[in-house]
């Protein structure tokens, strides 16, 4: 039987090993969810609101085992203190919100006719998650899922399998009924033949677009219904109005932070001419300020990438753009050891021939390019295949929401950037995916509307 192995970017050591279920074992699983999905659709809202908010509240409880356990498996460093506080708003936001989103539309009934609209759950949800942020991208989904009467099967990423042992046993602690939460270590090939064979009814899979195209082709012809999160190259624009000081900490940490390793993170910057200097030292400054080494110290402010695999792309597209005529600004740092432990860049005399301004980087460099006027920084900012987030920097509100108006993104951010507002729709466009989470709407993505429509006489 095949394993997986989940190997730590800190020294190289096997943090879990686990064997994946067999095909029968986890058609079994499934027909577990299938099973209890009716039953737990028949609780009411706020039995099952109640079960989801336990659940977070254990998560709580284990954080401070949860923390250590990510650095070991992702490589974030332990200062910042794991993802609980996002993790919690997120899911109690929803929980705040969910009588509202899922309650009945009234179309207009009268003395004749009773016509209303319900939103009735899809059924088994199955969420494949990612690594980079292995809580928050999985509360995304399962918090509205749960609550609006769906079961769910998890399947975690490789490089964080103890995150969907945890949640698991969260949810089981809560009192959720056996086969509400599933976590299941499943390979690749029993995924998609699980998927192929029509085995749930809503997918929401966050991770690469070949990974998203792969559940699409399984799901061929099965009409299941999916969200997709996938690759992002998002922009920043700094406008000649900004506060440059203010630009250059927020853009940077968004560029930095989890070293590189964030859908919505900052992966190429556009600045006016007039002020592209001033920001360019600002940021060089933050940046070799950067403390890179092992997670596990409190003062390490940059963590190793998640895998060396990932390091050595990064250092690929790195070293193709200085070849191509871009300039590094930053030294390599003392603790860089040419696998998993990368130091950060910023990259000057970078243009769009490179694929370090096209194509999705996941690491902790940012090129940064001067701008003539906003007509130049929206074709640049559109000049993508990829379409989540944009983070404009001015103190012009009408100037922000005129350019956004024609930014091709799901989200428009001015002067902040990399958050989800659990408030808004977290969607994107183009070859970042399709659906959305959070907020209303992401209600209304797991589930479906059921018209009635009762002739009284």
């Amino acid at each position: 039987m095949t394993k997986l192995t989940c190997i730590s970017p800190v020294d190289g050591s096997v943090v879990a090993e686990r064997d994946y279920l067999t095909t029968t074992a986890a058609e079994q699983a499934v027909q577990k969810a299938q099973q209890a999905q009716k039953a737990w659709a028949e609780k009411s809202l706020e039995q099952r609101i109640d079960v989801v908010s336990r659940a977070v509240a254990n998560i709580g409880m284990m954080n401070d085992e949860i923390v250590p356990e990510l650095a070991w498996q992702m490589g974030r460093p332990v200062r910042y203190g794991g993802e609980f506080s996002g993790f919690e708003e997120r899911a109690l936001y929803m929980a705040s919100i969910a009588e509202d989103a899922l309650a009945p539309i009234d179309t207009g009934s009268n003395e004749q006719f009773q016509r209303h609209i319900h939103r009735v759950p899809h059924g088994v949800m199955l969420i494949v998650a990612p690594w980079n942020y292995p809580f928050m991208t999985v509360i995304n989904s399962a918090a509205p899922a749960l609550m609006a009467g769906n079961t769910v099967v998890l399947k975690h990423a490789s490089q964080t399998p103890l995150v969907g042992e945890r949640l698991e046993k969260a949810f089981l602690e809560a009192g959720a009924p056996d086969g509400v939460f599933q976590n299941l270590c499943l390979d690749h090939g029993t995924t998609a033949s699980l998927i192929a064979a029509n085995a749930f009814d809503f997918l929401s899979f966050t991770g690469s677009v070949p990974g998203g195209q792969s559940m699409e082709k399984s799901a061929a012809g099965t009409f299941t219904g999916m969200g997709l999160e996938l690759g992002g190259k998002d922009p920043g624009y700094v406008m000649d109005d900004a506060d440059i000081q203010a630009a250059a900490d927020t853009l940077i940490d968004g560029a930095m932070f989890n070293s590189g390793q964030s859908c919505c993170g900052i992966e190429r910057i556009y600045v006016a001419e007039p002020v592209f200097d001033d920001f360019v030292q600002k940021a060089t400054d933050i940046v070799n300020g950067y403390r890179l080494g092992n997670p596990l110290e409190a003062d390490t402010t940059l963590g190793p990438m998640a895998h060396k695999r990932f390091a050595a792309l990064v250092r690929e597209q790195t070293e193709a753009a200085v070849q191509a005529g871009a300039k590094p600004l930053i030294n390599t740092f003392s603790n860089d050891d040419g696998g998993a432990y990368l130091s950060p860049q910023l990259l000057v005399n970078v243009d769009h021939s490179m694929a370090i301004m096209r194509d999705e980087t996941f690491g902790p460099v940012v090129g940064i390019m001067p701008v003539k006027n906003d007509a130049e920084a929206l074709a640049l900012m559109n000049d993508s295949e990829f379409g989540l987030t944009a983070s404009l920097w001015t103190t012009d509100i009408e100037r922000a929401a005129a350019l956004g108006n024609h930014i091709e993104t799901g989200t428009v951010f001015m002067n902040r950037c990399d958050y989800l507002d659990p408030s808004l729709c977290w969607t994107g466009v183009k070859n970042t995916g399709r659906g959305g989470s959070l907020s209303e709407i992401g209600f209304h993505n797991v589930t479906r509307p059921k018209s009635y429509h009762f002739k009284k006489n």
